[in-house]
């Protein structure tokens, strides 16, 4: 592998989580540990991971509850989990959560190595995220920060584009406020949720002579990029 992997450890057996995160230190994979599910949400925002693993078991936030949360903020996020709950049940709301594995204790720490690594490589091979994006008469070119409709351009802020890429990567999906200013603003505060609305006021004015664009509030949820054919 050439990407290093940064994973976030959730587990709230004190003696299994420092035993597993010396030995995937050990193999080369950069570890951060939480005892529980709040502790781990709270890193996850405020860090940089391609990789979570998580027990399923665990007070103040469940793995499952705590998954949810992450897929809300990175729909790509790899996640394995940890768990002494086999029943088959249990099995399938893990993956219909969208975990890439789900491994019962006790375990072979070989094989989670091995695991980890097959769900990290073929995360790392999938397509990547689109940068050029059709929004009715106009082209979002991402990297550039360009909004293009014809011979026309406009040149985007820096949080302009970040907030519209963010839309688009959930075009006709519903974008919760909080996710929004976790993702663009890094904190769910008072002020940067006013500085959101005049972004939002923003890009809705740069679309409102296109009856194919829609910037919609939903009330008291958050907003949605409706983009028609």
């Amino acid at each position: 592998m050439t990407q290093k992997i940064n994973a976030l450890l959730a587990e709230d057996d004190k003696n299994l989580g420092v035993i597993l995160k010396k030995y995937l230190e050990a193999k080369g994979i950069a570890v951060t540990l939480c005892y529980n599910g709040e502790e781990a949400l709270i890193a996850f925002k405020n860090g940089d991971f391609n990789f979570c693993i998580f027990d399923v078991m665990m007070p103040l936030m469940d793995g499952f509850t705590l998954a949810k949360e992450v897929r809300r903020l990175d729909k790509r996020m790899p996640i394995i989990f940890l768990t002494a709950r086999s029943a088959q049940e249990d099995v399938i709301e893990g993956f219909k959560i969208g975990a890439d594995d789900y491994i019962t204790k006790p375990f072979n720490m070989d094989e989670l190595i091995m695991r980890i690594k097959a769900v990290f490589n073929r995360a790392s091979y999938e397509a990547p995220m689109p940068t050029m994006y059709k929004l009715g008469n106009f082209q979002f070119d991402a990297p550039r920060h360009l909004l293009v409709k014809g011979e026309e351009s406009r040149k985007l802020t820096s949080k302009e584009a970040d907030l519209l890429l963010l839309l688009c990567e959930h075009m006709n999906e519903t974008v919760e406020r909080s996710v929004a200013l976790q993702k663009v603003w890094y904190e769910d505060s008072y002020f940067n949720a006013r500085s959101m609305d005049v972004y939002i006021t923003k890009l809705r004015k740069y679309f409102k002579d296109d009856p194919k664009v829609e910037l919609a509030n939903i009330h008291g949820v958050g907003f949605k990029l409706v983009v028609k054919d």
